[in-house]
C-alpha cells in the first residue's frame, strides 16, 4: 500500500509539472510568433540600408574612409567578441550552442587570451566568461523578449565608444541564427572596422537569412553632397545599428524557438512518465485486489472446514 501511495504521489507531481511546461510552451510560442512578425517588418528596412551600403562599398567609397578615433590606439590589435546569449535557463541547447561555437571561433582566430575581450549581451554568456577568467569589457543584461531598436542603440553607442577609445581594433558579433522552429545555426559576423571586405562578408552571410542583397560588381560612380565623409558618417552608424539589432532580434527568435521546443519535449516526457506510472499503479492496484480476493477466498474455505 505504501508503494501505491508513493506512485500515486509521483503521478500527481508529474501532472503538476506537465501543466507548468505546457503553459510555458504556449507562452514561448506566442513570443516566437510576435518576434517573427517584428522581424518581417525589420527585414524590409535592413534590406534597404544594406543595399545602399553595399553599393557604396562596391563603388569604392569606403576604400579611403578612416573612422575618427578619439584617442591613440592602445588596443595592441585586440579583437572583441560580442556574444549574445539569454539571461535565463530552460532554453534547451541554445546557450551551449552559442558558447561552444564562440569558443571554437576564438580558438581559431585569437587563441591567446590576452589578445581578445568579451562583450556579453545576456547574463549566461557574461557569467560563463567571468567564471573562465576572460576579459569582460562590456556586459548588458535584461534584453526584452521582443527587443526594441532603442535598446540596441545604447549597446551600439557603448561598442562604438570603446572602439574609438582603442579598447579593440576589430569586433565580431556571435549569435545563433534562427533558421526554422526546429533548427538554428551559429554565426560570427565581423562588424568593425567597416571596410569593403567586412561588409561584403556580412552581405554574403546574410543572403541565407532572407536578405535580398546580392554581391555583384558595380562600376557606377556617385556624385556626393555635401561630401563622401559626411555621407558615410551618417549611413555607417545606421548600418552598424541595423547589424547589431538584427543579430539580437535573430538571436532572440532562436532563443524563443529553442525554449518552446524544450518545453514541448519536457511536456512529452511528462506524458510518457505519467503513462508509465499509471500503468505501474494500475498493476499494483490489480495485484493488491487479487491478493485481497485470494485472502478472502482462503479464509472462507478455512471456515467451511
Amino acid at each position: 500500500m505504501a508503494g501505491m501511495n508513493e506512485v500515486k504521489h509521483r503521478i500527481a507531481s508529474t501532472k503538476s509539472t506537465r501543466q507548468i511546461t505546457e503553459a510555458m510552451e504556449m507562452v514561448q510560442t506566442v513570443k516566437l510568433n510576435q518576434i517573427q512578425g517584428q522581424t518581417e517588418t525589420y527585414n524590409t528596412y535592413v534590406s534597404k540600408i544594406k543595399s545602399v551600403v553595399m553599393h557604396l562599398a562596391q563603388s569604392h567609397m569606403l576604400d579611403n574612409h578612416k573612422p575618427s578615433r578619439n584617442k591613440a590606439d592602445n588596443s595592441k590589435g585586440k579583437t572583441a567578441y560580442l556574444v549574445i546569449t539569454s539571461d535565463r535557463g530552460m532554453v534547451g541547447s541554445y546557450n551551449s550552442s552559442v558558447l561552444r561555437g564562440t569558443n571554437r571561433f576564438i580558438e581559431q582566430h585569437t587563441p591567446n587570451q590576452d589578445d581578445y575581450v568579451i562583450m556579453a549581451v545576456g547574463g549566461t554568456g557574461a557569467d560563463f566568461y567571468k567564471k573562465n577568467g576572460a576579459n569582460i569589457a562590456y556586459e548588458y543584461r535584461g534584453v526584452s523578449d521582443i527587443p526594441t531598436f532603442n535598446e540596441v542603440k545604447g549597446i551600439v553607442k557603448a561598442v562604438s565608444q570603446m572602439y574609438n577609445d582603442g579598447v579593440f581594433t576589430e569586433l565580431y558579433v556571435c549569435y545563433n541564427h534562427f533558421v526554422n522552429r526546429v533548427k538554428s545555426d551559429y554565426r560570427a559576423e565581423k562588424l568593425l572596422p567597416m571596410d569593403r571586405e567586412s561588409i561584403e562578408q556580412s552581405m554574403n552571410g546574410a543572403e541565407g537569412a532572407g536578405s535580398d542583397v546580392k554581391t555583384k560588381v558595380l562600376s557606377a560612380e556617385y556624385e556626393v553632397e555635401p561630401s563622401e565623409e559626411e555621407v558615410l558618417n551618417a549611413i555607417l552608424p545606421q548600418y552598424a545599428e541595423s547589424l547589431v539589432y538584427g543579430a539580437i532580434l535573430d538571436a532572440k527568435t532562436a532563443e524563443h524557438s529553442s525554449s518552446s521546443m524544450a518545453m514541448k519535449a519536457a511536456t512529452d516526457n511528462a506524458d510518457d512518465l505519467i503513462s508509465s506510472l499509471e500503468l505501474k499503479y494500475n498493476r499494483a492496484r490489480q495485484a493488491a485486489i487479487t491478493t485481497e480476493i485470494t485472502e478472502i477466498t482462503g479464509g472462507q474455505e478455512a471456515l467451511n472446514h
